[in-house]
């Protein structure tokens, strides 16, 4: 599995959905879980994003599906970085 960082913008949409339903935040998770991505920490932030996630998925295929899932209903604005282990990272450089 490969490590992902969402950082997620709600639109209008979005902000009314989740302000009259705030279960539908766990309810996306149940449905990234479908789709083969577990949601290993999940952050509402303040500054130029409104959240942070870090999932695990198998590869980049499945995240470019989920990015095009999650963005094509109108509630969120995203932006996916693979992520890497530090002393992974570390280890690649020697």
């Amino acid at each position: 599995m490969a490590t992902y960082v969402l950082l997620s913008n709600l639109t209008d949409e979005g902000a009314k959905t989740i302000k009259s339903n705030p279960g539908r935040i766990k309810e996306v998770n149940k449905e990234l879980a479908a789709l083969g991505v577990k949601v290993v920490a999940q952050y509402a932030v303040m500054g130029p994003y409104d959240f942070v996630n870090i999932v695990d998925a198998p590869d980049n295929a499945t995240m470019m599906r989920v990015s095009a899932e999650l963005s094509s209903r109108g509630s969120v604005k995203m932006l996916t970085l693979a992520a890497m282990p530090i002393d992974d990272f570390i280890a690649r450089l020697k």
